[in-house]
C-alpha cells in the first residue's frame, strides 16, 4: 500500500522539483543578463571613458565641446551587433595595453570618424550655414567631391588635442573642467575657418579666389573710405596687424613667419611672451601682396627729393621705412634702394661726441680742415 502511493507522488514530487530548478536556472539568467546590461550600459557612459586616467583630456574637452550632449559611443562605435562587440573586444585590448604600459601616447584614433556617425544627427544634403552670413557651405558639393566631414571639422568634439602635443603620459592627471574649456576655447582648432578651406584648396588645386567662397567679397568697412589707400590702412596696421594677417596671408607668395597671435592656451600658461612678434613694417616688406603696391615710386618722390629728402625723412621716417631699408646687409624690402647706400654707418647721428675734433652743431657740410683726414672725392659724392 505504502509502494502505490510512493508511486503515485513521485510524478508530482519530480515535476516539483523541475519547477524549481527552472525557476532558480531563470533567476540566474535573469541576475546574468540584468548585470549584463547594466555593464553594457556603464561601459557606454561617457563617464565611464574618464575612468581611465588617458582619457581625460578627451572626456574634459569632449565636456566643453558643442557635442556635450552626445555620448561617445555615438560617434565612435558604429551601428550593428558586429561593430559594438569589435568596439568591445577592442576596449579590452586596450585595458590589457594600459594594465601592461604598452599603449603609444599621445593618444589616437585608429581610424576617423566615419560621416555615417556624424549623419545620424545632420542632414548634409539639407546643411546650409554660415556664421557671418557672407557664404553659404556648399555641403553637397563637398559631399559629392568625396570630402570627409572630419576634413573640416575634425576639432570639433576634441580641439585637435593630439595633434597639439596635449595628451602626453605626465599630463593626464594635471587636466580638469577648466584646462578642458581653454583648450576648446581657440576656435582655430575647433571649428572649421579659413586656413582650414584654403590649405583644402591648395592641396586640391581648387581655386583660393574670395570671389570663390565669398559672395560679397567680405571687404571691411575702413577700406572703402578714400583715405585707406593713401596712409591709412598704414595706421590700421600698426595696431590691428593680426586682423589683416587673417585675410592678407593668403595672398601672399611668400611664406609668412612670426605674425601669428599665441594661442589661447599659450596664453593660459605664460607662455604667450615667448612668440617674438614682427611689427607691420615687416609685414609690409615680407608680404608680397603689400610689395606689389609698395614698390611702386610715390607722387612724393619728384627729381628734387634727393635734395631736399632729408628734411622729409626726419619727419617721417616710419613711412620711409615701410619700403626703405637702413642697413643694407640686412634688408628685408625687395625695395633695392637703401639708406645704407649712400649713408655710410660710420655716419650715425651721434658721431659728433665720437669725433676727436669737435665739430660746431652748426656746420652740416665737410670743410678743408675735413679734408686733411678724410678723401675729399668721396666726402663731395654725397656733400656737395
Amino acid at each position: 500500500m505504502e509502494e502505490e502511493q510512493m508511486k503515485q507522488t513521485s510524478p508530482a514530487r519530480n515535476r516539483y522539483k523541475l519547477y524549481k530548478y527552472l525557476t532558480v536556472a531563470l533567476f540566474f539568467i535573469v541576475v546574468f543578463f540584468s548585470i549584463g546590461a547594466v555593464g553594457v550600459e556603464t561601459t557606454s557612459s561617457s563617464e565611464f571613458c574618464s575612468s581611465c586616467h588617458e582619457m581625460k583630456p578627451e572626456f574634459y574637452t569632449w565636456e566643453a565641446s558643442s557635442h556635450s550632449e552626445v555620448d561617445c559611443v555615438q560617434c565612435h562605435i558604429q551601428s550593428g551587433v558586429e561593430e559594438y562587440a569589435k568596439a568591445k573586444a577592442n576596449g579590452l585590448v586596450e585595458v590589457y595595453k594600459k594594465q601592461t604600459g604598452k599603449y603609444i601616447a599621445p593618444i589616437r584614433m585608429p581610424d576617423q570618424v566615419p560621416d555615417e556617425s556624424c549623419e545620424k544627427c545632420h542632414n548634409v544634403f539639407k546643411r546650409e550655414f554660415s556664421v557671418s552670413g557672407d557664404i553659404i557651405v556648399d555641403h553637397v558639393n563637398h559631399k559629392e567631391n568625396d570630402v570627409k566631414c572630419v576634413e573640416c571639422h575634425a576639432g570639433t568634439a576634441h580641439g585637435n588635442i593630439d595633434d597639439r602635443k596635449m595628451t602626453f603620459k605626465a599630463d593626464y592627471e594635471k587636466w580638469n573642467s577648466t584646462i578642458g574649456a581653454n583648450a576648446m576655447s581657440d576656435m582655430k582648432y575647433v571649428k572649421p575657418n579659413m586656413d582650414t578651406c584654403i590649405e583644402c584648396h591648395k592641396a586640391k588645386d581648387v581655386t583660393i579666389e574670395c570671389s570663390a567662397c565669398h559672395s560679397t567679397g567680405m571687404v571691411p568697412e575702413s577700406h572703402k573710405e578714400a583715405s585707406f589707400v593713401n596712409g591709412k590702412h598704414g595706421e590700421l596696421a600698426k595696431t590691428e596687424l593680426s586682423q589683416c594677417h587673417k585675410c592678407h596671408k593668403d595672398m601672399s607668395t611668400n611664406k609668412l613667419e612670426g605674425f601669428e597671435e599665441p594661442s589661447v592656451i599659450d596664453q593660459f600658461l605664460g607662455q604667450d611672451n615667448q612668440t617674438s612678434k614682427k611689427s607691420h613694417i615687416s609685414y609690409s616688406k615680407e608680404n608680397s601682396f603689400c610689395v606689389d603696391c609698395h614698390n611702386k615710386r610715390p607722387a612724393s618722390h619728384t627729381p628734387d627729393l634727393i635734395s631736399n629728402h632729408g628734411s622729409y625723412a626726419t619727419k617721417n621716417k616710419e613711412t620711409c621705412s615701410v619700403c626703405h631699408d637702413n642697413d643694407n646687409t640686412v634688408s628685408t624690402s625687395q625695395n633695392k634702394v637703401v639708406c645704407a647706400t649712400c649713408h655710410s654707418k660710420d655716419h650715425l647721428e651721434t658721431w659728433r661726441t665720437s669725433h676727436p675734433v669737435k665739430v660746431p652743431a652748426t656746420q652740416k657740410k665737410p670743410d678743408k680742415t675735413c679734408y686733411q683726414c678724410h678723401i675729399q672725392k668721396s666726402c663731395t659724392r654725397c656733400h656737395k
